[in-house]
């Protein structure tokens, strides 16, 4: 058989799902797409939604948050764990926060270029959610040191917001360099766009004023340090704190939602990994903890969609709290647009698979050993590929038995013993916590470390082979 390069293979109903709801400007929910891990839910919104979802008037942000974890990232020459994110080191919350922020900023930026997102809506914005009056006054000071020096009634405690705002805008103006913000807007250099005096003047105020929106927000949250590094040390709660952390991709949520319009400017936000954030590491005090703002963030995302309706928000996931549990704790069943996606049944993927990449008879091994994931299927014809089985056909006694025995080999070591480690010992804590009364097989030995692991193996075993005469519960 000829070796063929491994393709994308198309999924017609998930991509039409995913297509429809990308395809409106504003919508009323997040959507979630969950299921089990190497399923193909990462490569079919990359190579096959992505580029689709960045023609014409649409814009899409995707922010994949595992891209932290350098150990287990495609982006670092690594390859996806098979097992949950939480058992891998967690990134810094901070690097996360940077990247949702980063991307979200690049695009109000393709919106102020456009002319969607002006200076006066970011103001209108700000104000809707915060007192800015204390923030701007200090950033006044702060970039006019000559106004602030020369009398204090230059600020009087009368003037109104919007004005503060104006004064703050010419004097963040000053500080900026024009040159920046033209590379930015694409004026002023050869073959870019011509714009009048007053027409660049109008899209520099608004980019200017999308830093000002920032400065302020981090104003307001520098000014909340001391109690949002009480309530870390406390381990307490307070919505307010853990919205001070968010402010500002929410806000950017909110000016990018208002200014979306059919076929002119139609963003989107597709967030990769969801659940690492709520592992997050905190390295500072200077905002609340990862899963804290995990819960903020979605929270607010549902709220900006039922209350004004928010741009498409598309969460990706592979874990099962998404499933079953995230709708009731965000509030009712229907909170999200839930898909799930479970891979190829066996004869979907025979149908892709047999004659391109695998014989019959092969075929029928693999189903019965390994079943028709996608990411198994992938590794198995990388496999095949390989010297590795050139070496296993030059011997006469061998067969393709031995490479799936092989891969089988390299499962067990790489994902499988290390999983059963960390179950041993959470079922041994489990045990040392809670089995204390009842049955006395039920009680480990506690005081011999050695028995106690012995014993807690005897129970893994004992519930994985009951839960494989079950057939896993399916």
């Amino acid at each position: 058989m000829v070796s063929k390069p491994w393709r994308i293979i198309p999924r017609p109903l998930l991509e039409t799902i995913l297509n429809n709801h990308a395809q409106h400007h504003r919508v009323q929910q997040p959507l979630i797409l969950h299921g089990p891990r190497g399923v193909g839910k990462t490569t079919l919104i990359i190579d096959r939604l992505l580029n689709d979802w960045n023609k014409g008037a649409h814009i899409t942000g995707y922010v994949d948050f595992a891209e932290s974890v350098k150990d287990h990232h495609p982006k670092h020459g690594n390859s996806f764990p098979w097992g949950s994110w939480s058992t891998c080191t967690p990134p810094v919350l901070a690097d996360c926060a940077t990247q949702l922020e980063s991307c979200l900023e690049s695009m109000a930026q393709r919106a102020i270029r456009l002319g969607s997102i002006s200076s006066t809506q970011i103001f209108s914005t700000v104000s809707k959610w915060h007192r800015p009056d204390t923030a701007l006054r200090r950033i006044i000071f702060q970039n006019s040191p000559a106004l602030a020096s020369k009398s204090k009634n230059a600020v009087s405690q009368k003037v109104s917001g919007s004005v503060l705002w104006d004064r703050a805008l010419c004097a963040l103006s000053a500080r900026s360099n024009a040159r920046e913000m033209d590379k930015l807007l694409n004026l002023g250099e050869k073959g870019k766009r011509k714009l009048s005096v007053d027409e660049a003047s109008y899209y520099r105020e608004a980019l200017v004023a999308l830093r000002l929106a920032k400065e302020v927000i981090r104003a307001i949250q520098t000014s909340r340090g001391n109690a949002i590094a009480h309530l870390n040390r406390s381990g307490g709660f307070s919505r307010s704190l853990a919205n001070s952390s968010t402010d500002w991709p929410c806000l950017l949520l909110e000016l990018l939602s208002q200014a979306a319009e059919i076929d002119y400017f139609q963003p989107k936000l597709v967030i990769n990994n969801i659940e690492v954030l709520k592992n997050a590491l905190l390295t500072d005090d200077k905002m609340v903890s990862g899963s804290m703002y995990h819960d903020s963030l979605i929270w607010r995302i549902i709220a900006l969609g039922a209350n004004e309706k928010c741009l498409p928000v598309m969460l990706v996931t592979s874990d099962s709290y998404y499933s079953y549990r995230a709708f009731m704790d965000f509030g009712f069943p229907d909170i999200f647009i839930s898909r799930e996606s479970f891979g190829w049944t066996p004869r979907e993927a025979e149908l892709h698979m047999v004659a391109d990449y695998f014989s019959q008879s092969e075929w029928k091994l693999i189903v019965e050993v390994l079943g028709p994931s996608p990411r198994h299927l992938f590794e198995l014809y990388a496999l095949k590929q390989s010297s590795y089985y050139q070496k296993v056909l030059e011997d006469k006694d061998s067969t393709f038995e031995d490479v799936i025995d092989a891969y089988l080999a390299y499962l067990q070591i790489i994902v499988v013993n290390p999983a059963m480690d960390k179950a041993i010992v959470i079922l041994e804590k489990f045990a040392e916590d809670r089995l204390r009364f009842g049955s006395p097989w039920r009680h480990s030995p506690r005081d011999d470390p050695i028995r106690s692991s012995k014993w807690a193996k005897l129970q893994l075993m004992d519930f994985i082979q009951t839960l494989a005469n079950t057939e896993f519960g399916v």
